[in-house]
């Protein structure tokens, strides 16, 4: 019995070393060490990396509501606009992840680097070209998206300085992306941690002028995180330009190279280009839903908030699963990368289990968090209701996708992304919503069905095993 009971002390122990070694960064080579103990390294610090930038809206959609449906609209509409922004930054944060996770691999520090270099460049270019006229333009575009003249004349400043702040959001995409595939996730964490640390704090005190800030209501919640969003940046940056683990940028060792640059771009085209799809499919969604009102639209709103909160551990794993795929195949050990992903969509098909459950059982107590609004908690309710049943198949197919970016085939996730959320998702929408009485219900279902497809021609491409021989 003694001995029994030290041995599962003794278990517990390691467990708790394991998440405090993953918390704080630990120096390992994730390509010797074995698969469970990498996956968990990196994926604890990955998971609660993307609670830290979930955070960030649920935190805005929190104060943001005390100020009505309205603004509740104008965020979520912001939201869907700004998720171009977030779409090139992904995509350039998984192109530039999948070079520097290979260099890891290959254990070649200096071109690690540099194509960290490189891609922080893209991104300060990418992020000029949309805050000019996102700053000057930020009424027609809410018009475009159907915004009430309530939203378009009163709210529009918050669009355009969430538009013109665009550079914190991308370099905060890009850097971090760079830090996981390094294998350095601890930092990631740490500088979302402050980030959001500081928006939480400036949030309330902008919006409603609490003691010496100025009472800016919906500005200031823009305000607020784009400043918390900029000290983060800035301690990026500093922690690169120091050197961390195997990346040190040294600006007089740096130089822009075209090849390399090139090369790098085209990569990330791929990985922009699915993830443009995504967000333009997920405009058309909205620019669906917001013909029902502005009450379904916050219900609508606050209902994704909640789903992309919850479902932060499967981007988490899937991050973690992309970095062990590009750094193993960088090592010559295709056969690890693919055991890591089988791991991981088992890992996180347990987990969406429990939190589809939670989510189903206590949707109206969620909802309510955020609002009161009868109108707003119904659609909210069978918004987050709805989409909580396709929850496992959704994270077994984002592991799917992620891996393949991983390794460097951003071409198929991005036919991938064609096939289900233009040529289905975005039609399917459309004909249950306006021609079967569903109405943003007909929206709900298109979600979960089009996922589902998606995973299963992923299952297809990946068991295909051409990604493994994908050069970078």
């Amino acid at each position: 019995m003694i001995e029994k009971f030290n041995r599962i002390s003794l278990k517990q122990r390691n467990i708790f070393k394991n998440i405090a070694d993953a918390i704080k960064g630990s120096d390992v080579d994730y390509t010797k060490i074995s698969i469970k103990r990498a996956l968990f390294l990196l994926s604890i610090p990955m998971v609660l990396e993307m609670l830290m930038e979930s955070v960030f809206a649920i935190v805005d959609i929190y104060f943001v509501s005390r100020l009505g449906s309205e603004a509740i609209a104008t965020v979520g509409l912001t939201e869907s606009i700004i998720t171009l922004v977030y779409a090139i930054g992904i995509g350039l944060s998984l192109g530039t992840s999948a070079m520097v996770s290979r260099r890891i691999g290959e254990k070649d520090n200096v071109k690690a680097s540099n194509t960290a270099f490189h891609g922080i460049i893209a991104g300060f270019a990418f992020s000029t070209i949309i805050a000019i006229p996102g700053m000057f333009f930020a009424k027609d575009i809410l018009q475009l998206m159907g915004a009430s003249e309530i939203i378009v004349n009163e709210h529009s400043s918050f669009t355009s300085i969430m538009l013109g702040g665009n550079y914190v959001i991308m370099l905060l995409f890009v850097i971090n992306g760079i830090f996981r595939s390094a294998g350095n996730a601890a930092i990631a964490l740490r500088v979302l941690a402050l980030a959001n640390v500081i928006n939480i704090v400036l949030d309330p005190c902008l919006i409603f002028g609490i003691g010496p800030f100025p009472e800016l209501g919906i500005e200031g919640a823009a305000i607020a995180t784009n400043i918390g969003r900029g000290v983060a940046v800035i301690y990026q940056l500093y922690i690169l330009l120091k050197g961390s683990g195997a990346l040190s940028i040294s600006i007089r060792k740096i130089r822009l190279s075209i090849d390399l640059m090139g090369r790098l771009i085209r990569l990330s085209i791929g990985s922009i280009g699915q993830i443009l799809i995504m967000t333009t499919s997920w405009l058309a969604l909205v620019r669906v839903i917001s013909t029902f009102g502005s009450d379904v639209l916050s219900g609508y709103t606050i209902g994704i908030r909640v789903i992309i909160f919850a479902i932060l551990p499967c981007n988490g794993l899937a991050n973690a699963a992309a970095t062990l795929v590009g750094q193993n195949l960088g090592a010559s050990r295709p056969d690890r990368s693919e055991e890591s992903v089988w791991l991981a969509t088992r890992v996180n098909t347990v987990i969406l289990i429990l939190i589809s459950i939670v989510l189903v059982v206590f949707t109206e107590p969620l909802i309510c968090v955020f609002t009161s609004d009868p109108c707003v908690i119904k659609s909210g309710i069978d918004c987050l209701r709805i989409v909580s049943y396709g929850f496992v198949i959704f994270g077994f197919g984002s592991i799917l996708v992620n891996s393949l970016n991983g390794a460097g085939d951003t071409k198929s996730p991005t036919i991938i992304n064609i096939l289900c959320f233009w040529c289905l998702e975005i039609p399917l929408a459309c004909f249950l919503a306006f021609y079967t009485g569903m109405n943003e219900n007909g929206v709900f279902y298109s979600i979960i069905i089009s996922e589902a497809v998606m995973t299963l021609i992923a299952l297809y491409v990946f068991r295909s095993g051409k990604w493994k021989y994908k050069e970078v």
